[in-house]
Order: C-alpha cells, then structure tokens, then sequence
C-alpha cells in the first residue's frame, strides 16, 4: 500500500510541476505566464458549459423517448408551436453565448494588447532550425537546431532539446517579434500561452511574461515541411542578475569573434 502512495505522489508531483510535456498527458502544461492561466480559466469554464450542456439534452432526449413512446402515447399532440418554450430556447443560448464571449474577449484583448516592455527579440523561422536575435543588446544572435537523438545526454528530451537555448530574464515583459526566411513556421510555448505565426516577409509580433527561472519547451507549430517535427524551442529563464551576466559573456564572445575576423582579413 505504502508502494502505491509513494509511486502515486511522484507522479501527481510530476505532472503538476510539469513545464514540459509527459508521457500519456492529456491536460494543458502547468502554465507558468498570466496569460496562459486565462486561457485555462477560460477552457475550464466552456468545458463545464458544455458538459452542462451536453448533459442537459441528453436528459431531454431520453424524457422524449420513454415519455412519448408508442406504448405509453398512442394518440401523439397534434399542437406544433408553444411561444413560450420557442422564446426559452431561443433566448437561453443567446445568454449562454454572452456568458462565454465576455471572458474570450477579455483574453483576446490581454494576448494582443501588448503592455509596456522591457526588452525584445526577434525570431525567425528557418527550414528547419530557429534564429534568434537581440536588437536592444548588441543585435546578440544566433542559431538553435535541435540535438540529435546520439549526442543527447541523460536526462535530454528526445526532439525537445536544441544546442542553444533562448535565454531570457524571468518576471520581464518580452515583446517578440516573429517572421521566417523562407516558408510558414508558427513560434509555440504552450506553458506561456504563446502561438504565433511566422510568416516570410511580415513581422508579427506577441508577448509574454515568464513567472519563474526554468526551462520551458516549446516547438513550430506549422506544418513547415518534411523537417517540421524537428524545430523545438528551448527557452531558459534567468533572474536579472544571472541575464544580465549571460548578456556580458555572449558580448565578449562575439567581440573576440570579431577581433579574430578582422585579424585573419588584415593578414590576407
């Protein structure tokens, strides 16, 4: 019994601190940004409408069946109008439709409405890799591809790990900027409630706000072509110090890179 428990608590405990998916998983990743709590407050609240709903006329269906059958009604109403009830079902779901659009509205205000930022990044999507870069911080940039399946180490997630991470500070309003070289991709972090297409020659743009340091794993989201499945993203979140410290190293970097690109071009 106490086997049980214990193997029971590591799973509830695993999939609640999820941000990445699990196996058998069949809910949305723990969300980890204000928005994507909402859009789980919103699907919580339609799925209960629904299955109010469902159970409701299923309830009318089988009263209909057994009520009116042959048996028990052989000489059936001849009446086919009742205003009152023509009025209840015409004005119930109007106001259950009112009662769903109010939240949805709210929530396509908060995902499209960007605030005030703190800093932004730009994103483009290429066959079948990501690009990142830092306009506000030395126009900083790289590439992310995914880690193949023999250099993955322990603990690596087959087709969710990429040998460079987007790094972020956590607790910062990122403005995001998306667009892709080439064909369709679609940028997709299911825990911050972010989906957003990356179209060749249009920049569209979203936000989020990560809650807490972490890893959080995403992938494109369109059908992109033969490589679509290997395009995951990565994104790691710092404290500010910790950012602010990754955006020193990463500067450093890239001035050595052009120190020895310059050498190599005067001794040519």
């Amino acid at each position: 019994m106490r086997i049980i428990t214990l193997l029971f608590t590591f799973f509830i405990s695993k999939f609640a601190l999820a941000k990445e998916p699990y196996d058998w998983q069949l809910g949305f990743q723990k969300p980890s940004s204000d928005v994507m709590r909402s859009v789980l407050e919103l699907h919580d609240f339609v799925l209960i409408m629904m299955t109010a709903i469902t159970i409701f006329v299923l309830a009318l269906i089988l009263y209909v069946v057994f009520r009116f059958r042959r048996n028990v009604n052989p000489n059936p109403s001849k009446r086919s109008h009742n205003t009152f009830i023509e009025i209840l079902w015409t004005g119930i779901p109007v106001v259950i439709l009112i009662a769903m659009a109010i939240p949805s509205f709210k929530l396509v205000y908060q995902q499209d409405v960007i605030p005030e930022t703190d800093m932004t990044i730009k994103v483009i999507g290429h066959q079948w890799y990501w690009e990142y870069q830092y306009p506000e911080h030395d126009d900083i940039s790289f590439e992310s591809y995914m880690t193949p399946d023999d250099e993955l180490e322990p603990g690596d997630i087959r087709l969710l790990t990429v040998d460079n991470h987007l790094v972020l500070p956590a607790n910062k309003n990122i403005h995001v900027l998306v667009t892709a070289g080439d064909v369709l991709h679609s940028f997709a972090m299911p825990s911050l409630g972010v989906k957003k297409d990356a179209v060749p020659g249009r920049l569209n743009e979203t936000w989020f706000n990560i809650d807490e340091p972490g890893i959080y794993r995403g992938q494109c989201s369109e059908l992109c072509g033969t490589g679509h499945g290997y395009m995951p993203i990565v994104i790691e979140a710092l404290n500010e110090k910790d950012f602010n410290n990754w955006v020193i190293e990463q500067k450093n970097k890239l001035a050595l890179a052009n120190k020895i690109i310059t050498k190599k071009n005067i001794i040519e």
